[in-house]
């Protein structure tokens, strides 16, 4: 038993329903196979619901990132899964492209991140919807290894699939029309450590950053305006010369990541002050984030989809 059985109450999920139990089934054996699962099956679903949704126009690129970055996918599925299928994509990524390891917790995430993506799909287009939640206890319990063994059916074709369900697509859109506007989406409240672990740690990786080297954690300040006068930034990191490009505050899951605006600008100040560059800021909580770039000729805070490379922090 997995959590993502009930993808075989309805037919119409089957296409990729093989693939999310797969990736369930293997987390306690390889969670690199799982995660790589997770990306798979997360992406035949996206393209599932262009197939099958006459609101969702096929892009001039049929990769995932560009489906998901759509304004019409983004208006469907809300900026809260958007973000949870873009943790999916890097972390894939990061097990597909790069030798850097993945954690147990990451790879819980990805499956977690899944389930409530999918769930908002059997909400939506399904017949027969009823709500669970996710079951971590289902993951530690005995693989039965034959079940790996079964094929798994992904065909990437998004013409073949929009071919396979165009009878589909009317009453769909119609059901997903109605629908949509009341699911209720799952929170993920998860604490200030576990974010950092998860989803910031996942988007310094994407972006090339390396730990202990130009990503240093717990970054002493110097100049803070408590009882003991010091304090320690989430996140600072640097340049080739050794000083600090930017500067990170991370809050947890279900805190609004522009909270930590001026505690993040008194680690800039003392950043400065003390390096002779005023840091890039970043404000997050794993799900959203936010840059501000503060200093004279700096712009006002936008939210973006993650911690910039370094290539694409200012130097001067």
């Amino acid at each position: 038993m997995t959590n993502f059985d009930f993808l075989k109450n309805d037919a119409k999920f089957s296409q990729f329903a093989d693939t999310a139990i797969a990736a369930e089934l293997i987390y306690r054996i390889d969670i690199a196979a799982s995660v790589v699962n997770c990306r798979r099956a997360m992406e035949f679903a996206v393209k599932w619901m262009y197939s099958v949704d006459a609101d969702l126009q096929k892009p001039y690129q049929e990769e995932l990132i560009t489906l998901i970055n759509t304004d019409d996918f983004r208006d469907i599925v809300g900026n809260d899964i958007i973000n949870r299928l873009h943790y999916l994509r890097k972390l894939g990524n990061i097990v597909t492209h790069s030798p850097k390891k993945i954690t147990k917790e990451q790879a819980k995430l990805a499956l977690k991140n899944l389930y409530i993506f999918l769930d908002f799909i059997v909400y939506c287009y399904g017949d027969n919807y009823a709500q669970a939640g996710f079951n971590e206890s289902l993951l530690e319990t005995q693989t039965d290894r034959a079940e790996l063994q079964k094929p798994i059916n992904f065909d990437e074709s998004l013409e073949k699939l929009r071919a396979e369900n165009e009878a589909l697509k009317d009453k769909l859109t119609e059901l997903r029309n109605l629908k949509a506007k009341t699911y209720v989406r799952s929170p993920l409240d998860m604490t200030e450590d576990e974010t950092r672990k998860a989803y910031i740690d996942i988007m310094l990786n994407a972006a090339g950053w390396e730990k202990g080297k130009n990503w240093l954690e717990e970054f002493p300040i110097e100049l803070m305006p408590n009882k003991t006068g010091t304090g320690f930034a989430d996140y600072v990191l640097t340049g080739d010369d050794g000083r600090p490009l930017a500067v990170i505050e991370a809050k947890r899951t279900s805190v609004e990541p522009e909270k930590g605006r001026q505690q993040a600008k008194l680690y800039a100040d003392d950043l400065e002050r003390r390096f002779s560059r005023r840091p890039v800021i970043f404000l997050t909580n794993g799900i959203e984030t936010y840059i501000w770039i503060d200093g004279e000729g700096g712009y006002p805070e936008r939210q973006v989809s993650g911690i910039f490379s370094k290539r694409f922090l200012p130097t001067e």
